[in-house]
């Protein structure tokens, strides 16, 4: 994709959602603007970019780019655990099924790496060995694959407050979920990240790390909600360097959000006080970096639908009976 078309789609990023949809409950997230309708819900992605859980600005084509590489997730993992997708009615809105959220993310590393303050690499430059209950060796490096994928559970925090990193046995100590059930997110979770890891592969590509968000459905039964194996949930490494990059001890070529945060981190922010504006050089480059990330990872070509995001979205609602 051209940078001139991206620089002329920065007018028209979306930043968030006022739709009047009939008896609709409105929730506006970090991301994703809901409206929950009975026991569905119409999810709208929209182009903002989150890091260090404050929102940092708008990226060209994001929600896009999210929407439809959540879209080819949930159908690859289908099979593994039951999702809340039911259709997409436009390239940034998904329609999902109403689900009881979890307060907990899963959070599965294979290797120790990032720049936020719940990364295992900061926690592991500050003197931590003992992570979220995994125990970690001395002498690693940053980027360094462990011996083991390992499970990092976050507390979801409040809107506007910072998430935590805890141990899956503080989480049921909490009573954020019960053991059982605990258990069995923990089960689904490393199988979601064998299987994404194991197609990424094949693209040439490394599964960092990643997060997962569950919810139960009416019956009580667990379901993957929100996204899964995005550039927003996940890191991704190209495979062919990782070693060489390693061995120097130089940063990984990299396909996902860490591009913004070490651009904040940089700049000496790492999520307090007010954050930096992000200039529109930076925005093109996360946005070429989004779009590289869906063709790399999903092997599809990403088609961009340029102009007014929130127009088109408009009339996709009012083309599927929503407005």
């Amino acid at each position: 994709m051209k940078e001139e078309m991206l620089r002329e789609q920065l007018p028209f990023t979306l930043r968030g959602t006022d739709f009047p949809i009939k008896d609709a409950q409105f929730y506006g997230g970090k991301v994703r603007d809901n409206y929950t309708i009975g026991d569905r819900r119409v999810i709208v992605v929209t182009d903002k970019v989150s890091a260090f859980d404050v929102v940092i600005g708008t990226i060209p084509f994001k929600g896009q780019v999210l929407n439809q590489m959540a879209e080819f997730w949930f159908k690859q993992t289908r099979d593994i655990v039951k999702n809340h997708m039911i259709k997409t009615i436009d390239p940034n809105v998904m329609l999902v099924r109403q689900a009881d959220t979890l307060s907990v993310e899963m959070v599965v590393r294979a290797y120790i790496t990032g720049v936020t303050k719940t990364s295992a690499w900061y926690n592991y430059e500050q003197g931590v060995r003992d992570f979220c209950g995994n125990q970690l060796p001395e002498g690693l490096r940053k980027d360094h694959k462990l011996g083991k994928v390992i499970l990092t559970p976050s507390t979801k925090a409040e809107k506007g407050d910072h998430d935590e990193s805890v141990s899956a046995e503080e989480v049921v100590r909490r009573g954020l979920v019960s053991k059982e059930l605990m258990d069995q997110l923990s089960e689904i979770s490393f199988k979601l990240f064998e299987v994404g890891s194991q197609l990424v592969a094949k693209q040439g590509m490394i599964l960092v790390d990643t997060k997962y968000e569950f919810g139960l459905d009416k019956d009580g039964n667990i379901m993957l909600i929100d996204e899964i194996h995005t550039p927003d949930s996940s890191r991704f490494w190209f495979a062919d360097t990782y070693q060489q990059l390693f061995d120097a001890g130089q940063e990984q070529r990299k396909i996902d959000k860490e591009y913004v945060r070490k651009w904040l981190a940089d700049q000496g922010y790492r999520g307090d006080g007010m954050p930096p504006i992000l200039p529109p050089a930076v925005k093109i480059e996360a946005a070429l970096r989004y779009i590289q990330a869906y063709e790399k990872i999903t092997g599809q070509k990403f088609t961009p639908v340029v102009g007014n995001v929130s127009n088109r979205i408009g009339t996709s609602l009012k083309e599927s009976g929503f407005l």
